[in-house]
């Protein structure tokens, strides 16, 4: 009889995993899905004949076996996307690849654009030394700026809070402009109070020095230098044709019909432990409960959710319990408004259709509105937007705790309040909306303060359980992007096979050491 491996939850690891398992195990896979939906946070949300991309999901990665996992499911275009013909754009095409406009499994290229606002102008992200960001920061806050950032560099700060991590690259005046209340806004919370492990993850590649450098490499460098800079503002990033969900059901669709078995709107509720191992699962299907046996558990759903339903042989310590039970989480709220134009007028070379700003997404660093990104849904791909060269799709992202004013709100309320906001800062006119919609997400952000000081005790416990596997995002209460959730998957079933081949006291430490490592986002990874 075949060995079985129960997966929970059907996001980018989840699914990953059972791919993995079916090309290189004879495991079969069971996947539990909480919910009706494929794709965790990279879902695709359909409304009315548009689409909405939750968070905005490039696809991009330093690792080349991510990136070949993609391409392989959902293969590049080999002719224009609708704007790019409109517009004479030329992007890359792979001879033989689909046609966008005849084929819907097809990944796009395009454009990555990302700005902040903040004074009610626009500023690069990342941040440079652009004639134009001196003269909307002005003369004073630039002199500010400048001295602010040689004092932080000639005497570094002890890197204890995110609040100490963006003083020591940015300078004190420029982290009051532009980071601080951002991330106000995402975490609930002053960057002096959390713990500097987002930084390091997710910005470490940033800072006024490397900005300074760019610029004078740009004014004096060699013309081989000058050509790199250009090249690296040039950024593209894969997108699929009708969203992320779109290549997470496809994805889901291949594994089922290669063996996977698949149970949507099935919460599972309770691990059974026994002897160092989990020996069964219970879950909620259909308003009843199913026990299920494997010989293998990866999970994905939250730590909280995780160690609130172990029942084990022998007491789990206080100390895991509290932290676990206590870690800390961001709620995320979209809401959606079609618009037939936006006030915000596009001053780059960059071409649109409609000339509309070119951004996928822009950082809102004002502080008069809760807001706290901007995503432009025609600018991740056209086939987003049903009439797409007459209206326009954005999503306005609100960060918020379960619970609280903003999650609590009405549907009609909430986007009568977003749709104000926008109004407030000059993005669009008054009484525009032709149509909305309000999406929440629950734990879409795990959270670097409070009880998490004491994660380690969580994670040693939880290597104890000798086959519990514990991937993805929320499975490790770590900001992963897509490409790190998948090849936190792809590491657990690296270590899954080495058990298979009978080798002991494997460690599982290479699964959590995924996007710790600094060389991460740095060095681009060889393919295995």
């Amino acid at each position: 009889m075949s060995k079985t491996a129960i997966i929970i939850g059907a996001g980018p690891a989840g699914l990953t995993a059972a791919k993995e398992l079916l090309t290189n195990t004879d495991i079969k896979p069971i996947i539990l899905e909480e919910s009706n939906d494929i794709g965790g946070i990279s879902k695709t949300v359909s409304y009315n004949g548009n689409r909405m991309d939750l968070g905005g999901h490039r696809f991009f990665s330093k690792d080349k076996n991510v990136m070949n996992f993609w391409s392989e499911l959902m293969p590049l275009q080999g002719s224009d996307a609708k704007d790019d013909k409109m517009l004479g754009r030329i992007k890359p095409l792979i001879p033989g690849g689909p046609d966008p406009e005849k084929e819907d499994v097809v990944m796009l290229t395009r454009q990555r654009v990302s700005r902040i606002l903040f004074l009610r102008k626009f500023f690069d992200y990342p941040i440079s030394l652009k004639f134009s960001t001196m003269k909307n920061l002005g003369f004073v806050r630039l002199v500010k700026a400048g001295f602010g950032y040689i004092w932080a560099a000639m005497f570094k700060r002890p890197e204890n809070t995110l609040q100490d991590f963006m003083i020591n690259r940015f300078g004190k005046p420029l982290y009051g402009m532009f980071f601080e209340d951002y991330n106000i806004k995402l975490w609930g919370k002053s960057p002096a109070e959390l713990a500097p492990d987002w930084g390091a993850q997710r910005i470490k590649g940033l800072s006024m020095g490397k900005a300074i450098a760019e610029m004078l490499k740009s004014a004096f460098g060699s013309k081989k230098d000058k050509e790199k800079i250009e090249t690296s503002l040039i950024e593209e990033f894969w997108y699929p044709k009708k969203g992320p969900g779109q290549l997470w059901e496809l994805l889901a669709e291949n594994v089922v019909k290669n063996g996977a078995e698949l149970q949507k709107n099935t919460k599972v509720t309770k691990l059974n432990i026994k002897d160092g191992n989990i020996s069964s699962v219970v879950a909620e299907c259909d308003g009843k409960e199913i026990e299920l046996t494997a010989d293998y558990y990866i999970s994905t759903m939250p730590i909280k959710d995780l160690v609130e339903g172990i029942q084990s042989d022998k007491p789990i310590p206080e100390i895991v319990t509290q932290t676990a039970t206590t870690l800390p989480y961001r709620d995320f709220i979209t809401v959606g408004l079609l618009v037939p134009r936006l006030k915000l007028v596009n001053k780059t070379k960059i071409k649109t259709v409609a000339d509309i700003v070119p951004d996928c997404w822009i950082y809102i660093q004002e502080r008069d509105v809760k807001i706290g990104r901007l995503q432009i849904f025609n600018n991740w791909s056209p086939y987003l937007v049903e009439d797409y060269k007459n209206k326009v799709f954005i999503g306005l992202e609100y960060f918020c705790n379960e619970g609280d004013e903003m999650w609590n709100a009405t549907d009609e309320d909430f986007i009568k309040f977003a749709e104000s906001e926008l109004v407030k800062i000059d993005v669009i006119e008054p009484n525009c909306v032709l149509d909305a919609t309000r999406v929440r997400v629950k734990k879409a952000y795990p959270a670097y303060f409070g009880s998490y000081s004491t994660f380690p005790v969580v994670k040693k416990y939880l290597d104890t359980i000798d086959n519990l596997y514990c991937i993805g995002r929320n499975g490790q209460h770590r900001y992963n992007n897509m490409d790190h959730s998948m090849v936190t998957a792809m590491e657990a079933v690296k270590h899954i096979i080495k058990v298979e081949n009978g080798e002991k006291n494997v460690s599982k430490e290479p699964i959590w050491e995924v996007n710790t490592e600094q060389e991460y986002h740095e060095i681009k990874q060889n393919a295995d």
